[in-house]
């Protein structure tokens, strides 16, 4: 026998033993990782039915969950980069998007108007959050929240973090506010027009039109006051403006180093 052709057949022989090993490896890999989640959700049931999630919801929400590999890749790619303040314009607030904005606020002014004077919130940052978040509800998210949601908390980088997301979107579920399938959003769990994640929902959330659903998914009206209520819990005050230009006077350039040096400082100067 030639002693190269032996040695070829060899290599291929090698070489198909290594593959059908990673292939099965990678079998009881996916099998052992699908046993876990099963008994981890079966213990995630536990706690959420001592919470008085109903097992009707609990079926409806997690019977058929699988852990979404998506998910987590999309977790562990999160870009980090910087960007110029007018980059971050560009990107953010574009020409166009303003001029969308500008039509907005005039189509729903009323509502608007409504709730900028009850939470003491501009309407023009309402409809600003609404276009940067979703840009004005066209894109919500297409992942199923609570599968994303246990995904990410059975994952274990941080379990505690979003096992907590996943039982509150599971009380918003039991509170009716919105059906199973129709709860979807982002990635991470972020959901609808305004963008919350469930625990943001349970504490903000506002049932603007008094349909016994606050329905941020929808209902405009609930939008824009859960919008408001958020910002104005969150210590926002309408008599201070953004996003204006300043000169930094001399004798705060500490020494000639910069505004840099200046942020970077503990110097506080009272408005």
């Amino acid at each position: 026998m030639n002693k190269n052709w032996q040695g070829k057949s060899e290599m291929r022989y090698g070489i198909c033993l290594c593959l059908i090993f990673v292939a099965v490896s990678i079998s009881l890999t996916a099998n052992a990782n699908e046993i876990d989640f099963d008994q981890w959700l079966v213990d995630l049931r536990k706690e959420a039915t001592s919470l008085g999630i109903s097992n009707k919801v609990l079926d409806a929400a997690l019977g058929n969950a699988k852990p979404i590999k998506r998910v987590i890749e999309l977790d562990r790619r999160q870009p980090e980069f910087t960007m110029t303040f007018d980059e971050y314009l560009s990107k953010i607030a574009s020409a166009t998007r303003a001029r969308v904005a500008a039509k907005k606020l005039i189509e729903y002014d009323e509502i608007l108007t409504k709730v900028a004077q009850k939470y003491g919130v501009q309407k023009r940052f309402i409809v600003t959050f609404w276009g940067v978040e979703t840009n004005f509800g066209q894109y919500l998210g297409s992942f199923n929240v609570p599968h994303s949601l246990a995904t990410l908390a059975h994952d274990g980088r941080r379990s505690a973090y979003f096992r907590k997301e996943l039982l509150s979107s599971l009380k918003i579920l039991e509170e009716g506010h919105i059906a199973p399938e129709k709860m979807k959003g982002s990635w991470a769990g972020a959901m609808g027009q305004s963008q919350f994640m469930p625990s943001s929902f349970l504490s903000y959330a506002v049932d603007w039109n008094g349909d016994g659903k606050r329905d941020i998914w929808e209902t405009k009206a609930d939008v824009f006051a859960s919008t408001a209520y958020y910002l104005s819990k969150a210590g926002w005050r309408k008599d201070i403006t953004w996003g204006r230009a300043v000169e930094i006077p001399a004798d705060l350039m500490l020494d000639g180093k910069g505004p840099k040096a200046l942020a970077d400082s503990k110097t506080r100067l009272k408005l």
